[in-house]
């Protein structure tokens, strides 16, 4: 299947661009797994939240062709 990612703050800046659409055939914990080998990511999946289609969900969430995924890592501010 084919899905959208979009990435924020420190993803995006490991994955040196902010979003992209790949070809993946697992679930999501399978796919942020194959995101962070390709770009480096350091955050263990259990700190990042996944939103699909622009809602909150769990990671044992079902995929589907054409979702967008989005990996969101905790942010700090003020």
């Amino acid at each position: 299947m084919r899905v959208h990612l979009r990435y924020f703050a420190s993803l995006r800046d490991a994955a040196g661009i902010d979003s992209e659409t790949v070809e993946h055939a697992g679930d999501a914990c399978a796919l942020y797994a194959a995101m962070a080998t390709r770009h480096g990511f350091v955050m263990p999946r259990e700190r990042v939240r996944l939103a699909l289609n622009g809602a909150f969900v769990a990671w044992d969430h079902a995929l589907r062709d054409g979702d967008e995924v989005v990996f969101l890592p905790p942010v700090s501010g003020g």
